[in-house]
């Protein structure tokens, strides 16, 4: 017997029904592996997005303590700057001091250079001037321009040591 027509009509509609069923399953099923391999990308950038995070809160910190150093040097710098000048000052200063007394010297050391030229032209007058009374009076001349050298003291003298004196030469 042939098989009736409702019968074969529900038959293929559900075979229809079926297969589309099957297709969303193989659609659900396709979908599902996508969701898990989107998932498992989305961890690593996750974790990549995170070990980035530690690596720039490093970088952070080291440029935070690389700046408060590059201060600590300026700051360090401007003293040097400060102190080096400060010498410098100190070192011109005593300069102007040391020229200062120099000068002083020198010209004490001229004033009694022309001092000991007055007197010697003074005592040069003098002699003359007693030479000429002596002359004028026929008295022998008690000074002469030989001038008498005195003996060279001696130094101490040679005392020989006994034992146990310690010589300090």
């Amino acid at each position: 017997m042939a098989p009736s027509a409702p019968c074969t009509r529900a038959a293929t509609s559900l075979r229809m029904k079926q297969i589309a069923l099957d297709n969303k399953i193989r659609t659900i099923r396709h979908l599902r592996v996508q969701l898990a391999t989107e998932r498992r990308g989305l961890a690593t950038i996750k974790k990549e997005h995170e070990s980035i995070q530690v690596a720039l809160e490093a970088s952070h910190k080291t440029i935070v303590g690389l700046t408060e150093i590059g201060l600590c040097m300026s700051k360090k710098i401007e003293r040097m700057k400060a102190r080096k000048q400060h010498i410098r000052e100190s070192h011109l200063e005593c300069h102007q001091k040391m020229q200062a007394r120099i000068q002083a010297a020198e010209d004490s050391i001229q004033e009694k250079q022309l001092i000991i030229e007055a007197l010697v032209e003074e005592k040069a007058s003098l002699l003359q001037t007693i030479q000429g009374l002596q002359e004028n009076n026929g008295a022998p001349a008690p000074f002469d321009d030989e001038w008498e050298e005195e003996p060279e003291e001696e130094g101490p003298e040679d005392i020989p040591m006994g034992e146990g004196e310690i010589d300090d030469e």
